[in-house]
């Protein structure tokens, strides 16, 4: 009987403090997951009450619509990119602001507050500064790099996009490494020291293992954001020029509510899901081994 009623107490308790989030999980996140992957076997326009079922056809689609698979391999750049230099500044600036130095405090607060800046603003104030500061900074320095705007060319706006995530994301991953410096144990580290190890070798050897944590964190939340980019795309480039850099998540938003193959853009959507879920799963996986052997 008491079992009953401690079985009882335990089932209210959890509907008490976890019910209300994972209500909200399965009404947000799982049922329009679920709908979602049905709209896949419809070719649904978005705004008739009818959904033709078709079947496997959107994934067939898939595989003859080059311009998602030009997306994709683009954004694959793109998210390659941008994490590498991410994590690299990020890693750099939070080993520069435990050093000690004056002001580091006043430093991670600048650094931290492009990343509350909105997609959208972002990128018009960084279109603004590319086809006009810069451009104009040229009557100055008469640099051919400053002569046109870096929107105007392919490669220009590829790495126009390149340069604003970075400087979007770096600092809040900056703050993740920090925290990864900080728990680092001093007396591991000054230990470390007394047994003849240099700077570099006490960063490589112990800083670097004991931070993996940090590291695994850093690279899943700057993966999962760059392939999701959107806003920034839109309000930076708006894919151009001539398409040159729409990434996927452009494209499969043109597909479903310009296009009104809400059924494609939507399978098309779920293969970039399934792209970025095995990446970040292999990472993951990857970093939690090393973990393991530090």
């Amino acid at each position: 009987m008491k079992s009953k009623e401690s079985f009882i107490d335990k089932c209210g308790a959890f509907a008490i403090f976890a019910g209300p989030a994972v209500l909200s999980f399965v009404l947000v996140v799982i049922i329009p997951m679920i709908y979602g992957v049905y709209l896949t076997f419809t070719s649904w326009d978005g705004f008739s009450d009818a959904k033709p079922f078709v079947g496997l056809a959107n994934y067939v689609e898939i595989f003859r619509d080059g311009a998602f698979w030009t997306s994709l391999w683009l954004t694959v750049k793109y998210v390659f990119l941008s994490v590498a230099f991410i994590n690299i500044i990020a890693f750099v600036l939070a080993y520069l602001l435990t050093s000690g130095i004056k002001g580091q405090n006043f430093l991670r607060a600048g650094f931290f507050t492009p990343n509350l800046i909105g997609g959208i603003v972002l990128g018009y104030i960084w279109q603004f500064i590319f086809s006009r500061v810069i451009v104009n900074l040229n009557d100055f320095l008469n640099l051919p790099l400053f002569a046109k705007s870096w929107l105007s060319s392919p490669g220009g706006a590829f790495a126009a996009m390149v340069i604003v995530t970075t400087w979007q994301y770096s600092g809040y991953m900056l703050l993740i490494y920090i925290s990864g410096f900080v728990s680092v144990s001093q007396d591991l580290l000054e230990a470390a020291r007394i047994d003849g190890g240099n700077s570099g070798q006490v960063t490589r050897y112990i800083t670097i293992p004991m931070m993996i944590p940090s590291f695994v964190t850093c690279l899943f939340l700057s993966l999962t954001r760059c392939f999701k980019v959107y806003d920034l795309n839109l309000a930076l480039t708006g894919g151009g020029p001539y398409d040159s850099t729409k990434m996927a998540a452009m494209h499969i938003y043109t597909q479903a509510f310009e296009n009104h193959k809400y059924g494609l853009g939507q399978a098309e959507a779920l293969v970039l899901f399934l792209v970025m879920g095995i990446i970040a799963f292999i990472q993951i996986s990857v970093g939690k081994s090393k973990e393991v052997e530090a």
